[in-house]
């Protein structure tokens, strides 16, 4: 009995699970103590920050202690022995953290307590009367979170059997390294919603429900959708790059889950200049806030509960009726305070005309909202069947891709629309002069696609698609078959158009004012500074710069085209603008697992001979299988990247040992490199900018380290993938000879 008390933690995991125990206590006390501070006794504030402060230091130690599992390959803890083991590199062990359900919600806890950490500091001594019922809201999120792995996932969770030698490893599909920074990428979006939650709860208990709130949180909602954006980027990246079918998305359930508070939290950020501006749309703000956080833990239940069969989902588990019930607490508190404060959330203003920017921005916001209820619906209509009709039916990518695109590029109209119409009205003159140019670029592109496209290069405007839209509402939607491609690069130069002409106005009204004052300001010097004094007006411009890349790669799928054949060794191959000859098969054992290769070398240009004038070599690609010792295997693709197209390769199922015939998959996916570009480029970089001050505004600097680190972060992401992807990331060498002799072949 002494000796129990002399060491109450005989080893890690009990020192993990107490460290549980503390966190859930340290945040019920903070939880109780802002609660008092709220309500007649606000002395106790500082209580509050600071059991805010411990509660956070609490976290953290709980990710280092299950990291130091990690590192010294503590197999006695479950969740070590089961997504580790010892030959794994150091990164990987990291990202074994969040590999598995029971991390991955510890991870989660960790980054909802970081920005809550962040979020009182920032505050300090602002927002006095709303800091109270914010602490209280973030600390039961991470009390719930703490419920959650005590009783459910607890991560330090002993073996039964006792500690094996070695671990089972990480999935083979997690070991890449997008799954690195795609998981924390999402997560950081995911977790920092509830900074602008825990506002809206704030400002409808106290009643102080003017543009103050919406101030405070606009900057964190916007961080919140960058690395919302960031995160599902990094997931089509990784799927591209590893799962080996040849495309980025495949309407997933997973996929779907991630996706949808993008929609809500991209309606947030542009109805809350509405309200700023006009006193306006006052409950619907706060609807998308707490539907944007709502969407946040449905997703997580949804891929975490087993409700949905998914190749990303965890396993089936019993935690799905803990989030069931919390997902209800949010709701019935929400919308108890919504009612409750009914009265003081009406608009002060109204939408005056049709062609108004308000009226634009709300029809934008039923655009988002619709695509993102469509796709909540069709994902768990599995569900919903299987309970109604007690038959389960399950939608492919052809549902979605056949009822999307008409509303996302009404959406997508509605961009370009909205910053061409003024507020309140929109006077006649004003319509005509700022319509004109991107009009003018609309039908100019589109004449010039339909008449030119297919001839010059190679991009038809129109393609064959069967009538699948039915009923009335289908016949309407019906012209848009095999019209789509058209159609949105013709958006796509209107909105470039749109964006083009708002800098030009922007730099000339400039440089007409330094010159009545008798100065001289550069065109770069006037880009930059019209930059620098709206950074959020001319920031949104860029992201918007971004989504037309990221619209044009999509439409690239229309002309995309795939291809499978057994190929001998020496035979060659045409594939599109490209030819591909087999130069034979080559394996490279190491200790974690064998690789089977099959070489080719990639040309350019469709060759009647490979020394002929037309035809270029681009190097030699290697697609492969990797079998892993330990179990399980993944295809190794292969890339050529261009501007214009990819040419995607991935090996069948093996090398034929006798003949040494490889089977082989090529897929031709037209403009994908503009999707990584709008992705990764312009819109962060936009999303950027936004998040800075205008030169006028003045905040506390906490914040504004915040936004140091995030920019540092984000560039450093798109910094390292990219050298990732150029480098050995797609298997691409450009100084392989194509009279290299082939390999041995694999045994």
């Amino acid at each position: 009995m002494l000796e129990t008390l002399k060491h109450p933690f005989q080893s890690l995991p009990e020192f993990g699970t107490a460290i549980l125990y503390a966190i859930l206590v340290a945040a019920a006390y903070t939880f109780a103590v802002s609660i008092a501070a709220g309500i007649g006794r606000p002395r106790l504030l500082q209580a509050a920050r600071l059991g805010a402060y411990g509660t956070v230091a609490l976290v953290g130690l709980a990710v280092l202690v299950l990291a130091y599992g990690f590192i010294s390959h503590d197999f006695r803890i479950a969740y070590v022995a089961k997504y580790s083991e010892r030959a794994m590199s150091v990164p990987y062990l990291f990202a074994a953290l969040w590999g598995g359900q029971d991390g991955s919600l510890l991870w989660w806890l960790f980054l909802t307590s970081f920005f809550s950490g962040i979020c009182v500091k920032w505050l300090g001594r602002r927002y006095l009367e709303l800091q109270p019922y914010v602490i209280a809201t973030l600390m039961t999120i991470i009390m719930f979170f703490g419920l959650l792995m005590i009783f459910a996932v607890n991560p330090f969770q002993t073996q039964v059997g006792g500690a094996p030698i070695d671990g089972e490893g990480l999935n083979i599909q997690l070991r890449n390294f997008y799954m690195i920074i795609h998981p924390p990428s999402l997560y950081t979006g995911f977790t920092s919603c509830a900074i602008p939650f825990a506002f809206a709860v704030a400002a409808l208990v106290t009643g102080r429900l003017d543009s103050e709130w919406v101030i405070a949180t606009r900057k964190w909602m916007l961080f919140s959708w960058m690395f919302l954006s960031i995160g599902n980027a990094l997931g089509m990246l990784w799927a591209y790059e590893q799962l080996g079918w040849g495309g980025y998305w495949a309407w997933d359930p997973v996929e779907n889950a991630a996706c949808l508070p993008w929609f809500t939290a991209t309606a947030y950020v542009h109805s809350t200049m509405i309200q700023e501006r006009r006193e306006m749309l006052k409950v619907w703000n706060i609807f998308l806030i707490a539907m944007t956080f709502f969407l946040t833990i449905f997703g997580t239940f949804l891929t975490r509960s087993g409700l949905i069969k998914s190749i990303h989902s965890f396993a089936q588990s019993g935690i799905g009726i803990y989030f069931v019930w919390y997902m209800g607490v949010i709701v019935v508190v929400t919308l108890a305070l919504i009612f409750y404060r009914l009265p003081m959330l009406r608009s002060r203003g109204r939408v005056e005309s049709v062609l108004s920017r308000e009226l634009a921005f709300v029809v934008n916001n039923w655009g988002l909202l619709s695509i993102c209820m469509f796709i909540a619906l069709a994902t768990t209509w599995p569900r919903i069947s299987d309970w109604l009709l007690h038959q389960e039916s399950s939608l492919g990518p052809t549902f979605y891709n056949a009822w999307l695109p008409p509303v996302a590029l009404t959406v997508f109209a509605l961009m370009g629309i909205a910053p061409l119409l003024g507020w309140r009205k929109t006077s006649p003159d004003l319509f005509k002069r700022s319509f004109i140019a991107p009009v003018a670029a609309l039908v100019t592109v589109g004449i010039l696609h339909a008449t030119l496209g297919k001839r010059l290069l190679g991009f038809p405007p129109f393609f064959e698609a069967d009538a699948i839209y039915p009923g009335t509402l289908g016949r309407g939607l019906a012209w848009f078959d095999g019209k789509l491609p058209v159609v949105t690069t013709s958006l796509c130069a209107f909105n470039i158009a749109v964006v083009v002409q708002e800098f030009y106005r922007g730099i000339r009204a400039r440089q007409g004012a330094a010159k009545a004052k008798s100065l001289h300001e550069n065109l770069l010097a006037s880009f930059f500074l019209l930059v620098a004094k709206s950074r959020r007006r001319y920031g949104g411009y860029i992201v918007h710069l971004g989504i037309v890349c990221m619209f044009l790669g999509f439409t690239g799928r229309a002309w995309g085209f795939d291809k499978e054949l057994t190929m001998d060794v020496g035979d060659t191959m045409s594939i599109g603008r490209y030819t591909v000859r087999y130069v034979g098969p080559r394996r490279e054992p190491d200790p974690e697992k064998m690789a089977v290769y099959a070489d080719l070398d990639v040309y350019r240009g469709v060759c009647p001979t490979l020394d002929a004038p037309t035809c270029s070599l681009v190097g030699r690609a290697s697609p492969g299988k990797l079998f892993y010792k330990a179990g399980g295997g993944n295809s190794k693709i292969a890339v050529e990247r261009s501007l214009r197209d990819d040419l995607y390769m991935t090996l069948g199922m093996t090398v034929n040992p006798q003949t040494k015939a490889a089977s082989l998959q090529f897929h031709v996916n037209p403009l994908v490199t503009f999707i990584w570009m709008g992705a990764f480029g312009l819109l962060i970089l936009g999303a950027l900018i936004s998040l800075f001050p205008d030169f006028q505004e003045s905040e506390a600097p906490v914040f504004g380290y915040v936004r140091l680190a995030g920019s540092v972060a984000a560039s450093v992401m798109f910094s390292v993938l990219f050298a990732a992807a150029s480098s050995g990331g797609y298997e691409l060498r450009a100084d392989a000879s194509p009279t290299d002799p082939p390999a041995a072949a694999p045994p």
